[in-house]
């Protein structure tokens, strides 16, 4: 039996903000409205959906696996960067990662419960892992190497090699905001849709993309209200489990002067706190009923370990599903990088760490 991680061993790497991240209580959205993640989430928060049975069965192998299994939280790792960022960007800094079985290998070892990554990865090992740990293939992608650069998601693969392959789930992102989003939101439910009819779960990576919410004083990208409208439009395309960028700010709709809200969003739904604003992007996501995992970014060095633990942290008390954490981890040595994996799983693990 694992041990149960303590409290204390996670405060001291969360150093000052420890505490109050630990102690708050959310007084904007409170827990008891919330569909919260637990041993019994599939049958709970997907039975009574229109999923068909099989999906229900890749969602009960995905919170089935890993460490985290039959706890309803998730830890994935997601290694795609290479294709955005470029490989050289991406694996320089550990070399060992252009090979596809290491990724593989470092999910595994680092106990995912998931590895999410493209076609070429997933389908390189594919015979030597998809039953091993469920794979999670991401069918389109934004390529910078086209001269000027643009932003846009373009399909990379089909829902059918993700299921010929033996992966349980697709993973699709769209630009909400961009120029190119309506033509992205109809490819991804078309997906979507095929995905569930072979028995995939589907994970929607909700982000926004358009200069203009970006102001000289505030990046809007990772606004409460904004991203959380983005899970919103996500969860309406069916998607079971939404990936969304932490948020670190709040009045995108109001300092942008476009689209149409409300003044309680801001006065009694959100507050200033990092808990409270996450709980927002839990609300949007049907109250919980679909899981929100939030990215654990870009590495920073010497201080990946704590922010991808305060990350769990505000995710789980929140309301959240989980992490998916890739360049703080595989940018690394393997022991370091399943070390940082562990330490996320750990918060979901820690029955102290309490749903704020």
């Amino acid at each position: 039996m694992a041990v149960q991680p303590v409290t204390s061993s996670i405060d001291t790497i969360l150093g000052p903000d420890g505490a109050t991240l630990l102690t708050h209580q959310c007084k904007t959205i409170p827990r008891t409205g919330l569909h919260l993640p637990g041993p019994d989430c599939v049958e709970r928060l997907y039975g009574a959906s229109d999923r068909p049975t099989r999906v229900l069965s890749s969602l009960q192998a995905l919170v089935g696996s890993g460490r985290l299994a039959g706890t309803g939280y998730v830890s994935i790792l997601p290694v795609d960067q290479g294709i955005e960022h470029s490989a050289g960007a991406s694996f320089a800094p550990n070399p060992m990662y252009f090979d596809p079985e290491n990724i593989v290998k470092l999910a595994i070892e680092g106990g995912c419960n998931a590895v999410a990554s493209t076609l070429g990865v997933l389908g390189s090992v594919a015979r030597k892992y998809a039953h091993k740990i469920p794979f999670l293939l991401k069918v389109n992608h934004n390529e910078f190497i086209s001269y000027p650069n643009t932003f846009d998601q373009i399909r990379f693969a089909s829902v059918r090699q993700a299921f010929d392959m033996g992966a349980m789930g697709v993973g699709a992102t769209i630009y909400f905001g961009s120029e190119e989003s309506k033509r992205q939101i109809q490819e991804v439910t078309g997906m979507f849709q095929q995905a569930h009819e072979l028995g995939m779960f589907t994970v929607l990576w909700c982000y926004l993309r358009n200069a203009a919410f970006k102001t000289k004083e505030t990046d809007y990208h990772v606004a409460a209200d904004l991203t959380g409208q983005a899970n919103h439009l996500g969860v309406t395309l069916e998607a079971d489990i939404v990936k969304q960028k932490l948020p670190e700010t709040n009045g995108g709709y109001t300092a942008l002067n476009f689209g149409k809200t409300s003044r309680k969003v801001y006065s009694d739904l959100t507050s200033d706190h990092p808990i409270d604003l996450t709980r927002y992007q839990v609300a949007n996501c049907y109250m919980g009923r679909v899981g929100l995992i939030n990215s654990g970014g870009a590495s920073a060095g010497e201080s990946d370990l704590k922010e991808a633990v305060r990350t769990a942290v505000i995710n789980k008390r929140a309301g959240g599903m989980g992490l998916i954490s890739g360049r703080k981890a595989f940018q690394r040595p393997m022991p370091e990088g399943v070390k940082l994996l562990n330490a996320i799983q750990d918060v979901y693990l820690c029955k102290d760490i309490t749903i704020a």
